[in-house]
């Protein structure tokens, strides 16, 4: 089965463009001006509304119909590109004066409290523009097979930094890959190793803590020798990640591809 992601796109646009909160509203009142029925917008609308409504209309009644016919066409043409900024507001830092917000868009953000139309359309086109790179960024990858099972916590490390990675999210996929092996090095550490980390880090060794502890002591961990060398380059990135800026799509990908043979030495038997 084809599935064609272009042409959800184009549906999902349409569907969003039909559906565009508060054109209804607007072409309603549009068309009540128009054909003299406006009284009918008392049992409506909020009485200050209206009275704000009717002052501006009989000042002037065919600018009137023709400016929230225009609303109506604003809000049809522009509801994907307000839905994205919708969005955008809750993941970035506000100013508090940040300048002029179109009528249009005051009108879409009241009607929608409720149904989170802007929301919906504006998660559901970013995520369908992220199928295509996801897939691209998956087929680097194949499965990572290991012989020792290690712990609920460490595949679930895994699950969110791979994850990470097709999505985009570069410098996240990074810092969880530390995180993997973090995990996944406590579960395969003797007994008399982990109580001797846990005192010497006063329980916060980091994973650079722990591959000094793993290099110093391979025999007694029975840990593939080739381990701290790839686990070292997994704890560089995440290091740059946390501390140096954002990663790139190639250093992602590199330490993704690190912690999974990582893993595999590791978890070799």
């Amino acid at each position: 089965m084809s599935i064609e992601v272009a042409r959800l796109e184009d549906q999902l646009l349409k569907m969003s463009i039909e559906g565009a909160p508060g054109r209804e509203f607007c072409e309603s009142i549009s068309e009540l001006a128009r054909t003299g029925r406006f009284a009918q917008l008392r049992d409506v609308l909020p009485g200050i509304v209206y009275d704000e409504l009717y002052a501006r209309h009989q000042q002037d009644p065919a600018a009137f119909v023709v400016g929230w016919r225009m609303l109506a066409h604003e809000m049809q043409q522009g509801f994907i590109q307000h839905a994205r900024q919708r969005l955008t507001s809750l993941t970035r830092l506000q100013q508090a004066d940040s300048g002029f917000t179109p009528a249009w868009q005051e009108i879409q953000r009241a009607l929608d409290g409720q149904q989170n139309d802007l929301l919906r359309a504006a998660f559901a086109i970013e995520l369908l523009q992220m199928v295509e790179p996801a897939v691209v960024r998956a087929t680097h990858l194949r499965e990572c097979v290991v012989a020792a099972a290690s712990s609920e916590e460490a595949d679930r490390y895994l699950d969110e930094a791979t994850r990470c990675y097709f999505l985009g999210l570069f410098t996240a996929c990074a810092v969880m890959c530390r995180s993997v092996l973090e995990e996944a090095i406590k579960q395969k550490l003797p007994t008399t190793l982990t109580r001797l980390i846990r005192t010497r880090y006063r329980n916060t060794a980091t994973l650079g803590n722990l591959l000094h502890e793993v290099n110093n002591n391979l025999l007694l961990t029975g840990i593939d020798g080739d381990f701290p060398r790839v686990a070292n380059q997994v704890n560089d990135a995440g290091k740059k990640a946390v501390h140096q800026g954002l990663l790139s799509e190639d250093e992602a990908r590199s330490c993704l591809q690190d912690a999974r043979q990582a893993l595999q030495l590791l978890l070799s038997q």
